[in-house]
């Protein structure tokens, strides 16, 4: 029988990992990883509809990975705290598992 506890993290991680599992989302993240960047620099690098992209950045946010911040008229994204950069900022620790850029 599971315990109760590893089947509430086994499924924390597979939610996780569900978000993940995204092209757009990866990419939103690596360019993160640089550093906080407003909507209109990710946009940038990404190209995409303003919609689409608020539509990730929604869903990327929902899940804990990234906080919005008022910047004036813009608004600036960054990794939440609790989500570790490790390894000069090509790993992200979920806690469950370490998430590798290349």
């Amino acid at each position: 029988m599971m315990n109760p506890k590893n089947v509430s993290s086994s499924s924390f991680c597979a939610h996780q990992l569900k978000v993940l599992a995204d092209t757009t989302r990866l990419s939103v993240l690596k360019i993160l990883m640089e550093g906080p960047k407003h909507v209109g620099e990710i946009n940038a690098v990404l190209q995409l509809e303003q919609s689409l992209l608020s539509h990730h950045l929604k869903i990327l946010r929902s899940a804990g990975f990234v906080e919005a911040q008022r910047d004036g008229k813009a608004v600036l994204y960054h990794f939440v705290p609790t989500v570790r950069q490790v390894n000069t900022n090509q790993v992200i620790d979920l806690g469950c598992c370490l998430l590798s850029f290349e």
